[in-house]
């Protein structure tokens, strides 16, 4: 039986979640790739609680970018969770790559989250 493309990434996201979890001292900074957009979230799982979000969806974002798929847009994701999360007093968290490979989109997310300030 082979596996399509999406139960093998839902089987790399179940093993990953396994392993991690986020506090409200160093949450979990979770990515979510869909074809047309890229969203972050910075969530505290001990009191299942969603600290910040970002998406390309978003109209500042919207209006600068030409497209949501693309690893610019993924950049500009990136900085401006960072950018809230340093707001928010948050400096630490804990990647979550969404059972997604950490390559092109997720990784220009999680390196303009870095150059942002956040630690992981």
């Amino acid at each position: 039986m082979k596996l399509t493309r999406r139960e093998l990434v839902q089987r790399r996201h179940r093993r990953v979640r396994s392993k991690l979890s986020g506090t409200a001292e160093r949450p979990r900074l979770a990515v979510f790739r869909a074809n047309a957009h890229i969203y972050a979230q910075l969530i505290d799982d001990t009191n299942h609680h969603t600290l910040v979000a970002a998406s390309t969806l978003e109209p500042e974002l919207k209006s600068k970018l030409k497209s949501g798929s693309t690893c610019e847009a993924a950049r500009e994701v990136g900085k401006l969770i960072a950018q809230r999360g340093k707001e928010k007093d948050i400096s630490q968290v804990v990647f979550d790559r969404g059972g997604n490979i950490y390559h092109g989109r997720v990784k220009a997310l999680a390196e303009a989250a870095r150059e942002g300030g956040l630690d992981f």
